[in-house]
């Protein structure tokens, strides 16, 4: 059964206006040696550029067969600084209750920097 959101999980149509979802192009991902659960990934922005960040994926997901697959990605997320390097960005993915990850991915004909609405 689906979890049933409660009035602290609701938010205005304001506020969730307010992120900015964008497909975004892996250009690079690869492993974060000093992390147990990162992969380090440069993505293409389109027009707003290259962004780099961490992703939880490291052993879900194989870094070469990343490169050059669109995703999805909070854009306009504060920038979180980390021992490994800065976080400019999140990418979007859905998770079974075992943690497994699974990647927000566009439809085909989808281009980097598009907006998702």
């Amino acid at each position: 059964m689906a979890d049933t959101p409660t009035a602290k999980d609701v938010v205005s149509f304001e506020e969730f206006a307010t992120v900015d979802l964008r497909v975004a192009r892996v250009v690079r991902a690869e492993d974060v040696p000093e992390a147990e659960k990162l992969l380090r990934l440069e993505v293409d922005l389109g027009p707003l550029g290259r962004r780099t960040l961490f992703a939880g994926l490291k052993g879900h997901y194989d870094p070469g067969a990343l490169t050059g697959t669109l995703i999805v990605v909070v854009a306009n997320l504060r920038p979180r600084t980390m021992r490994f390097g800065t976080s400019e960005a999140m990418l979007l993915a859905a998770s079974l209750p075992d943690g497994r990850p699974f990647l927000v991915r566009p439809e085909p004909g989808a281009e980097a920097g598009a907006r998702v609405r």
